[in-house]
């Protein structure tokens, strides 16, 4: 089922016949049995999952997430966020997705390059031909896309490569840098105030949430939380986000030292502060949740962190939020760049990603906020509308409708 309602979005955008029953569905399910032999010599197997949503504008795009709850519904959701994130942003993608099942924390290097390893195996054929382009996600990593690529021998059949190995720079940094960049323009365009002292709380200080944080902190906002998956901190003085990344990125996590307040995942969502930044998993904003949220402005790091029940609570107590598919687009956009560059064997520097990212993101977000402020409807409804009019319309043009 998508996550879009198609006959609700009918109201405001034109949507060819038949075009919601192909939007849908997804195009192709692959499901596929992952067995590798360990050091001790028992199997390691997992469920692999691949889902190409829609292709109509490019090939597959999406990331390789690899944990011992991944199903194929999860699969198929992050596929179809994929289509709408292309589309909103103009790049020539389709939406896709990899899930393995399986837990990696215990294996070693070879075993998890031996995993890689079969995965392009069973994978060969589309990677080769470019139908599908995957990238690092949840559990996965720049080694991995590494491996795959020494499997393949092309820099074109994935992205988000260490930058030594056809990789690009920033490439890491680009999704958090989208965020905090969607953050700025809400700030000015919604709440009417400008980016410095802004009061920020993170959830989920991973990659995506730690880098938003830190470009946050550098344009002059308080850092007022984070946490990560065991809990998090609150200082009202603001928080040391250098600090902080320094820890996490040497001890895994956020830990017990003693920089302000101890404060829980669900205490920090109901904090009151100008902006609240869901970076960490999906369905946190809940109808059990959202109505304690005090935030001014929720801008979505993560994947799907609002279900539908949460958005209508937000919506009716008059929360703006920017959707994950404008926000956190600027991962996809940094992919797009390094997959561009590895077709022309052209060179891009990390300042020249970043500015790349903020560009494209500044122009979805004037373009969803014009349709915001015309038809009287939330940011997310009106990022819908830009995406599902852009992917029908190159549906039309490939005469599939």
């Amino acid at each position: 089922m998508s996550s879009i309602d198609f006959g609700r979005l009918s109201q405001w955008i034109g949507i060819p016949e038949n075009a919601g029953e192909l939007l849908r569905r997804p195009e192709r399910q692959i499901i596929l049995n992952l067995n590798v032999r360990n050091a001790a010599g028992g199997l390691v197997m997992g469920d692999v999952y691949v889902v190409y949503q829609n292709t109509a504008r490019g090939p597959a795009k999406g990331g390789i997430r690899i944990a011992p709850k991944v199903t194929l519904q999860q699969t198929c959701d992050l596929a179809e966020r994929m289509v709408w994130k292309t589309a909103l942003v103009k790049i020539p993608f389709g939406g896709g997705k990899t899930g393995i099942s399986m837990d990696m924390s215990g294996l070693s290097l070879l075993e998890r390059n031996a995993v890689i390893h079969e995965y392009v195996h069973l994978m060969e054929s589309d990677l080769m031909r470019g139908v599908y382009i995957p990238a690092p996600d949840l559990g996965s990593r720049p080694s991995d896309m590494a491996t795959i690529y020494g499997q393949t021998h092309l820099l074109t059949s994935v992205t988000g490569k260490p930058p030594r190995v056809g990789g690009l720079p920033g490439r890491t940094e680009a999704t958090g840098r989208g965020v905090a960049h969607s953050v700025k323009l809400a700030l000015k365009r919604i709440l009417k105030r400008d980016v410095r002292g802004a009061t920020i709380a993170v959830q989920g200080f991973g990659t995506v949430g730690s880098w938003a944080a830190k470009f946050l902190n550098e344009m002059g906002c308080k850092i007022l939380a984070v946490s990560d998956i065991n809990g998090g901190w609150h200082n009202v003085r603001g928080l040391d986000v250098d600090d902080l990344m320094a820890h996490a990125g040497e001890n895994g996590e956020l830990g017990e030292e003693n920089v302000g307040d101890r404060i829980t995942n669900e205490e920090l969502l109901a904090l009151g502060v100008d902006v609240l930044v869901p970076a960490a998993v999906e369905n946190v904003l809940t109808q059990k949740t959202a109505p304690n949220v005090k935030a001014k402005l929720i801008v979505e790091g993560a994947n799907g962190p609002t279900t539908p029940g949460g958005d209508e609570v937000l919506c009716k107590a008059g929360v703006p939020t920017i959707p994950d598919i404008l926000a956190n687009s600027g991962g996809v956009i940094a992919s797009y760049i390094e997959w561009r560059n590895a077709k022309s064997g052209s060179i891009t520097d990390r300042a020249d990603v970043f500015e790349s990212v903020e560009s494209v993101i500044h122009r979805a977000f004037m373009e969803v906020d014009a349709v915001a402020e015309e038809k009287r409807i939330s940011h997310r409804r009106a990022a819908e509308c830009v995406a599902v009019a852009e992917v029908t319309a190159a549906m039309q043009d490939r005469g599939w409708l």
